[in-house]
């Protein structure tokens, strides 16, 4: 690259650097020590991208079976590299203003990088690259170097840009009026925001004539031929060609192909309503996925036809299996969180309440005389009578609290950033609803019953060693509720005495 580019690159006024939200999420991508409390404790600074991240929880690129409700269950189920990967491509996708004297142009290039995103992310999962967070960013930031180049040279790049047919005759003019290609000048804006090594060298290897080093860097290349098969004006040349190259590159075969495209097709919508960048499919790609759809159906119903009867029941098997995962940190019979998830959330939850501005209380639960009931009308019904209990305590709190069966008939709930007295005054409405309304119906009987409840904060009056103490605190009080004779709700700290008239 040239100097007096490179030089326009740094100096450039209308360029910025990532926000600093992006900035942040730099450094804690590049230092070991990072946990997703430290992760957290960013995003929560930004409201839009504490929602965007929210919805690609939900979305069906991380499909979960249990709705999530709010920002520390969002990270928890994505995890620590994808949170980060994810949290940094949607900052820096808005660190580059759009001009609007060129918008189409700045739309096609937004257009071709989320499509590209999704391409290189499905390709490596095809292929086997575990590090699909990091490649759906590559992908979508693999273009940058045009982005900034409507910046920097606004008078020329632009018609440059709009007038070439093709990304070869795009990278050929490029050279010839600029001396090297967007793939050079987005490499070097990503080294110069300090994004990580993996990036820049993506970004560089991009565009010929560099070459791919690994299977993520032919991902990355490929992908933006698989974006082409939704831009071109001959969609069919384009797969073609996107085919052939792909099984060059990465031994993959039409049926593999056909599949990634139809993953691409489905969270097309999604990922474009989160960056607010629509890419429409034309006519005719979705003529091409739609029959490429039926001739995958017709190629699994022949060989589901030639397995045999073992396979089948492997296969069987091998879904129970990932079912069976899935569920593991759910409790059985209520659907909240088992014990063991309720340790690994609390934990998480008491290092963000790490200021006594943010409390952290929670409620421990524990259902009066709940052996007589089994005693009396038999297991069956006290399992009906736990799982209506779950159903209705979760349906009478805040999205941002979650519930976990403890064991036996013992409940724990979290509030996070709750004081106590809003955890007490929530806990003694559910069991005003729990007194007043049968749990179940026996022998046309109603089921009435109570239960008992301790409250301890780690908060601005008592401040906790670990979580684990917090819990044993709540457990503490809840013990005093049942020796004062069940049916109550108790705080650890002193409650405020109403004021005498």
């Amino acid at each position: 690259m040239s100097p007096e580019l490179t030089a326009a690159l740094s100096l450039c006024r209308n360029l910025p650097s990532p926000p600093a939200i992006a900035v942040r999420l730099i450094e804690l991508a590049q230092d070991p020590e990072t946990d997703i409390a430290s992760v957290a404790d960013i995003i929560a600074l930004d409201i839009g991208l504490s929602a965007r991240m929210l919805r690609i929880a939900n979305s069906p690129l991380y499909a979960s079976r249990r709705r999530i409700e709010n920002l520390g269950q969002a990270l928890t189920m994505l995890g620590l590299n994808a949170t980060l990967q994810l949290a940094l491509g949607f900052s820096l996708a808005r660190a580059l203003p759009e001009d609007e004297r060129h918008a189409q142009l700045h739309d096609t290039v937004w257009r071709r990088s989320i499509l590209s995103a999704l391409a290189a992310r499905f390709l490596g999962q095809s292929c086997g690259v575990r590090r699909v967070e990091e490649l759906m960013l590559a992908g979508l930031l693999q273009d940058i170097g045009i982005l900034s180049l409507l910046q920097i040279r606004p008078d020329s790049y632009p018609e440059l840009l709009a007038s070439a047919t093709s990304n070869d005759e795009l990278l050929a003019r490029e050279r010839s009026s600029l001396q090297c290609s967007h793939a050079d000048v987005g490499a070097n804006l990503c080294e110069q925001w300090g994004l990580p090594r993996y990036l820049v060298d993506a970004i560089s290897h991009s565009e010929p004539p560099a070459e791919a080093v690994d299977l993520f860097e032919r991902c990355i290349v490929l992908s933006g031929h698989l974006a082409n098969i939704w831009l071109a004006e001959d969609a069919d040349n384009a797969r073609n060609e996107a085919l052939r190259l792909v099984h060059e590159n990465l031994g993959m075969d039409s049926t593999r192909f056909e599949q990634v495209l139809q993953q691409m097709s489905q969270m097309l919508p999604e990922i474009s309503t989160l960056f607010n960048v629509p890419v429409p499919s034309p006519a005719r790609v979705t003529y091409l996925l739609d029959h490429a759809s039926e001739l995958i159906a017709l190629r699994n119903l022949r060989e589901l036809q030639n397995a045999s009867a073992w396979e089948r029941r492997a296969e069987h098997y091998e879904q129970k299996a990932r079912r069976l995962a899935e569920q593991a940190h759910l409790d059985a019979l209520t659907g909240v969180l088992n014990r063991r998830q309720l340790e690994v959330v609390l934990e998480q939850e008491f290092s963000h309440a790490n200021h006594p501005d943010r409390p952290l209380s929670v409620a421990f639960i524990d259902l009066d005389d709940f052996k007589k009931i089994n005693d009396q009308h038999g297991h069956l019904v006290g399992d009906q009578v736990l799982q209506a209990f779950a159903n209705r305590l979760q349906s009478h709190l805040r999205g941002s609290d979650t519930v976990a069966r403890f064991g036996g008939e013992e409940f724990v709930v979290l509030f996070p950033s709750t004081n106590q007295q809003t955890a007490v005054d929530v806990i003694r409405r559910v069991l005003g609803a729990i007194v007043n309304s049968p749990m179940v119906t026996v022998a046309d009987a109603p089921l009435h019953i109570t239960f008992s409840a301790g409250v301890a904060t780690h908060g601005s009056y008592e401040r906790f060693a670990d979580m684990r103490d917090l819990l044993k605190a709540a457990d503490d009080v809840l013990y005093r509720s049942k020796s004062m004779g069940r049916n109550r709700v108790i705080a650890r700290a002193p409650e405020p005495q109403p004021t005498a008239c």
